[in-house]
């Protein structure tokens, strides 16, 4: 069994005053020693009422948020539109770190779904095109078929383009919280809160 890793106690001194600036520090030491750094937990509200959650990639953090892409008519796309609230966490087992963030999302601008979409290999893009995602299929041979179909439809096409079903959200946060573990489970957390555009504040938690 791997070792536990110590590290040292987390204190307000040491972090910085822009959550962001923050994150980035974080994301950085964790892209450079953690597999699939930028896998989250997504979670928004369905139409019960009820949290849904599921995993997505991490594809752009800023002063503007939390970014990630996915098909626009998928069940997440569809709770996003009707109750445009969600939370993400990001948690690096082997730093004892995780991120959470709490706040509206709403949709990137084309122009900004695109960009990103340039930037895919090319099979995912088809794989864009070719995926009704969330909605039923009969097996993986209908999958097969369907990528068949785009694979031929775009054949001598230099460039794929996006699909216009297809493109991005930002998680604009209201609170990101910031926890590293300890020893005993006396673990440091730190939350970044503000309203409406004021100064963020920080506040240590209860571990």
């Amino acid at each position: 069994m791997t070792a536990r890793r110590d590290f040292p106690p987390l204190h307000e001194a040491d972090l910085e005053a822009d959550p962001f600036a923050q994150f980035a520090a974080w994301y950085a030491l964790a892209a450079a020693e953690v597999p699939m750094a930028d896998a989250m937990t997504l979670a928004t509200v369905g139409a019960d009422g009820g949290p849904d959650a599921r995993m997505v990639l991490l594809k752009g953090h800023g002063p503007d948020g939390f970014r990630f892409f996915t098909n626009y008519g998928s069940v997440k796309a569809g709770q996003i539109d009707a109750y445009p609230r969600g939370a993400l966490i990001l948690y690096w087992r082997e730093l004892e770190r995780q991120v959470r963030a709490r706040g509206p999302i709403e949709r990137l601008p084309a122009a900004d779904s695109d960009a990103y979409f340039a930037t895919r290999a090319r099979e995912s893009r088809i794989g864009a095109w070719a995926s009704p995602q969330s909605r039923p299929l009969a097996d993986r041979a209908d999958l097969d078929r369907r990528v068949a179909e785009v694979r031929e439809r775009f054949e001598g096409v230099g460039e794929v383009p996006r699909p216009e079903f297809w493109g991005g959200f930002v998680l604009r946060p209201e609170t990101i919280e910031f926890w590293q573990g300890q020893q005993a489970r006396l673990h440091d957390r730190f939350r970044y809160s503000r309203e409406d555009g004021s100064a963020w504040r920080i506040q240590r938690l209860g571990p």
